[in-house]
């Protein structure tokens, strides 16, 4: 069975664990001091009245607790380092996986956080403490053997109270996390639409669902914490009470001369030590569960988007496209967006992609800068398949301008640049907008290219978001670019200026693909591809094919009866 990588990437951390462990281990050794100045206290001191030896037991204590203290605070440092490495070895790869499933957000990262966390919290603590129980009991044994079965008892009784805790939570927990996930999901899903939501006045709606889905979230977390803190309050009422009758036993044991004083206490503060890792369990039962839960969030992402493989650097793509029996199967659905999709473009081709709405024009664009995996077939750039160009070289030779923009909170240069900072980049920035008609604009912004434009580009026009993402298209002046609807927050100066980045892009040899209907912008292109329900109807020259269309158009509208001309 093949291991997942969250599991190889937790094996990197065994290191620790077992440091923690071997940190365990001294801790709970050195917890048997008090229970042994107990013993010594009361059946040596007390009988002997030696002040030196209660004064040297007394510093042998401290300097035992003064151990256990630093020890312990050594592995809550090595569990925090544990947290640290975790965060280095799988943050940069959520993130990478999360840019490939776009629909996951920002989740995958708050829960790797949320893992993280737990390999600090009490919970893991409780953990490794765990183990010692039987040991402490089995020296409640050694003392007496009576207290010793009322010890394995008690630590039956809390274990059994731990299952139920368990049992009674384990649902409501499991529905608190699924609905909590929705409701982040929902609002977060809202607040992209912002905008959309306060000017055609739906925010009563939607407030009416996310209240809906927010009262079943907390009505699920309610009743996981109410059943917890019901069985919390009964652990604590149980493990006060056992050691209060393991003080009575001893007690009892010691009036009739079968034990010690000293014996009593020891035991009771054994008793307390095998205890208390139970109790720090339950209550930390429910973040371990939702630690539990990201964690296999997080490991179904990773293993749903595996890492890609390094791939030998390849020489610069002249811009030679062959598609090659394209079909796609969107995930959990039957539907078919591309069949059978084949077509080529040489260098300086400019390929207009035309097709009524759903016909899977997006799709195909996806594939084609290698965001999407194909069911089957390949899109090959010079021969070589997309997906197995190393990613970054790919992406210096690829331009890529979506239906949905996104701008990065920074600088315009930055946005246009790629997020490079090297000096080498301003002039490439420079000559980037002025390829895309946009560098007088950025002259006229406050700080010109050093401009900050906001989350998303929120400073800006729907008008300069658009050319600035084609600036950035363009930016390396790449061998394909690729534009879809590049054109719908343009006026026709904004569509002039497209028209005349893809001439000079078609003049330096580029490649280019645009999804768009408008005239202007079709104009520029040399060939089109009529894409309906994932099928190619049309390819050829664009001359060609709008003649076709025209025919389609003019039959379409002719009146019953009438016959079309031979």
């Amino acid at each position: 069975m093949k291991t997942s990588e969250t599991r190889r990437v937790l094996d990197q951390l065994n290191s620790y664990f077992v440091a923690a462990g071997l940190f365990s281990l001294a801790v709970n050794i050195l917890y048997l001091a008090s229970p042994l100045y107990m013993l010594q206290v009361y059946d040596r001191v007390m009988t002997s009245g030696s002040v030196a030896t209660l004064i040297m037991l007394t510093l042998a204590l401290l300097v035992a607790l003064g151990a256990l203290a630093g020890l312990d605070a050594v592995r809550a440092l090595v569990l925090t380092r544990a947290s640290v490495r975790l965060d280095r070895l799988l943050a940069t790869r959520v993130i990478e996986a999360s840019v490939r499933q776009p629909e996951n957000k920002g989740r995958p990262l708050r829960d790797l956080d949320a893992f993280r966390q737990a390999l600090t919290g009490s919970g893991i603590h409780a953990a490794f403490d765990l183990p010692w129980a039987p040991i402490y009991v089995l020296i409640i044994f050694l003392l007496h053997p009576a207290l010793g079965f009322f010890a394995l008892g008690a630590c039956a009784v809390l274990i059994l109270l731990a299952l139920a805790n368990e049992w009674l939570t384990r649902e409501p927990l499991r529905e608190a996390n699924e609905a909590a996930a929705r409701n982040y999901g929902f609002t977060e899903a809202s607040l992209r639409n912002a905008e959309v939501l306060d000017s055609m006045g739906m925010m009563k709606g939607l407030l009416g669902r996310w209240s809906d889905d927010r009262l079943r979230l907390l009505d699920r977390q309610s009743v996981a914490s109410d059943r917890a803190a019901a069985m919390s309050s009964l652990i604590r009422f149980v493990r006060l009470a056992m050691q209060s009758l393991m003080l009575g036993l001893g007690a009892y044991l010691a009036l009739e001369r079968m034990t010690s004083i000293g014996t009593l206490f020891a035991a009771t503060l054994l008793l307390g030590r095998a205890l208390q890792p139970v109790e720090q369990l339950v209550g930390a039962w429910r973040g371990l569960v939702a630690a539990k839960a990201s964690y296999v969030r997080v490991r179904d992402m990773l293993d749903a988007v595996p890492q890609r493989a390094a791939a030998m650097s390849l020489p610069r793509p002249t811009g030679a496209l062959a598609v090659e029996a394209l079909t796609f199967v969107p995930p959990n659905t039957p539907r078919v967006a591309l069949r059978n999709v084949s077509f080529q473009l040489d260098p300086g081709d400019a390929m207009g992609l035309i097709g009524p709405s759903g016909a899977g024009k997006s799709t195909l664009v996806r594939h084609i800068v290698g965001v999407l995996r194909p069911t089957g077939g390949a899109v090959r750039l010079d021969g070589a398949d997309v997906l197995t160009w190393p990613r970054e070289q790919l992406g210096q030779h690829v331009g890529y301008l979506p239906q949905d923009i996104e701008l990065f909170s920074d600088t315009v240069a930055a946005n246009i640049g790629r997020l490079r900072t090297d000096a080498e980049a301003d002039a490439e920035i420079v000559k980037a907008a002025q390829l895309a008609g946009v560098h007088e604009m950025i002259l006229r912004l406050p700080e010109g290219y050093n401009t900050q434009i906001g989350e998303g580009g929120a400073a800006l026009s729907g008008g300069y978001r658009q050319r600035i993402a084609l600036a950035r298209a363009v930016f390396g002046m790449p061998s394909l670019v690729v534009l879809d609807e590049p054109s719908s927050n343009l006026d026709s100066d904004g569509d002039a200026a497209l028209a005349e980045c893809m001439a000079r892009l078609r003049e330096l040899g580029s490649t280019v693909i645009i999804v768009s209907h408008r005239p202007s912008t079709l104009g520029a292109v040399n060939k089109i591809l009529y894409l309906r329900d994932g099928v190619i109807e049309l390819f050829g020259k664009r001359d060609e094919v709008i003649a076709v269309l025209n025919d389609r158009a003019k039959t379409a509208v002719m009146p019953r009866g009438s016959q079309v001309p031979a």
